[in-house]
């Protein structure tokens, strides 16, 4: 597949020029079409040919299957849930916290990773917050902060500058001091290649509904194996456990000990294709694409530009007097971004269905 067919499947793009894939990705119809044809499969013939439980847990299973192919991960090492939030505070929720355990997050992190650990403030649980510059952590000050603490979270890509942390890194300091790792790594699957297992990470959780170009409720978390059967679910359901029907219940070994219940199976369809799409494409052509266009904006962007100058991701953050009133004026004239909360400023997203005559009609509308 090349970009130029991949842009021509997406109907958001025939209404205006679209920079924001960094808070929602617009999907191709081959995504919408499969997570649809599948919903009218599951309700108009599943429920009297296989069953409409065993259609579904038939897509979970496959799900499971690929993504764990994806991120160079073992099945029962993932778990599906709704989004990235979603995993992060069922991560939250399934360690056995004690008063004075201390959790240490960056001051880079979305709000979804953010929230979890203040909920747990009720349980004496302390959170550290580990300052950052522009976009980056200083791996001494890492160091110092992870030394007394149970869990670090941090994302892969930084939603607010684009900038790549060294997860690796950061992950091999962690764990010398026993620290459990969290990564929130919405931000790269779909734009870089993801392997959790050079990563490290204990956790890590994404979604498919950004760069992947996915539907919106089909989240996935990783768990390391050695850390997932040591996990007591905040939450259980029938899909908690080996066996639901049993007299002698047990949770399911590895991850999907953290999923629940009844939920759609749809937007799982949907996840598959997009993956597919995204393999079809190939992150060769994906990277390259972003790269050169990134390029393009930053030069055009001159002084104004507050994310790194060489290519991390297809995040370009850049000043404005009046960001969000930027942002309306843009959107009035077809060109989609949006303002952040820090820096106060404006982000776009580029992706590898965006042109240079996208790149240009915003640089122009500036």
């Amino acid at each position: 597949m090349r970009p130029e067919d991949l842009r021509a499947e997406i109907p958001a793009l025939e209404r205006g020029v679209y920079f924001n894939t960094g808070a929602s990705g617009p999907a191709p119809r081959r995504v919408v079409e499969a997570a649809g044809d599948f919903l009218e499969h599951h309700e108009y013939v599943a429920p009297v040919e296989e069953g409409a439980y065993p259609a579904a847990f038939e897509t979970f299973e496959e799900t499971r299957e690929v993504v764990a192919d994806f991120l160079g991960a073992d099945p029962a090492e993932i778990a599906l849930t709704e989004s990235t939030a979603d995993g992060i505070a069922r991560v939250a929720a399934a360690l056995d916290w004690n008063p004075g355990d201390v959790v240490v997050r960056t001051d880079l992190e979305h709000s979804a990773g953010v929230v979890p650990w203040w909920n747990l403030r009720d349980q004496g649980v302390e959170v550290r917050v580990l300052d950052t510059e522009a976009g980056r952590l200083d791996l001494d000050s890492v160091a110092e902060a992870v030394a007394d603490a149970r869990l670090l979270c941090l994302n892969s890509i930084t939603w607010n500058y684009g900038t790549r942390l060294p997860v690796a890194e950061i992950v091999e300091i962690a764990h010398d001091h026993d620290t459990l790792v969290l990564v929130d790594g919405v931000q790269s699957p779909g734009q870089v290649p993801v392997d959790v297992r050079e990563w490290g990470a204990d956790f890590v959780a994404a979604a498919g509904h950004k760069w992947l170009l996915g539907p919106w409720g089909a989240g996935f978390l990783y768990v390391d194996r050695s850390v997932a059967d040591g996990l007591t679910p905040g939450i259980a359901s029938y899909r908690s456990v080996a066996d639901a029907s049993a007299d002698d219940l047990s949770l399911k070994a590895g991850a999907p000990r953290l999923e629940v219940g009844t939920t759609s199976p749809a937007p799982y369809r949907g996840l598959i294709e997009a993956i597919d799409t995204v393999e079809a494409l190939g992150y060769d052509t994906v990277t390259g694409r972003i790269e050169r266009l990134t390029d393009r904006l930053k030069a055009g962007l001159g002084d104004r530009l507050l994310s790194p100058r060489a290519y991390e991701s297809g995040l370009v953050t850049f000043d404005a007097d009046d960001p969000e009133g930027l942002v309306d004026r843009l959107a009035d004239e077809g060109i989609h971004v949006r303002s952040l909360p820090y820096p106060d400023a404006v982000r776009a997203s580029v992706h590898v269905f965006n042109t240079a005559a996208d790149v240009d009609a915003l640089l122009d509308a500036l």
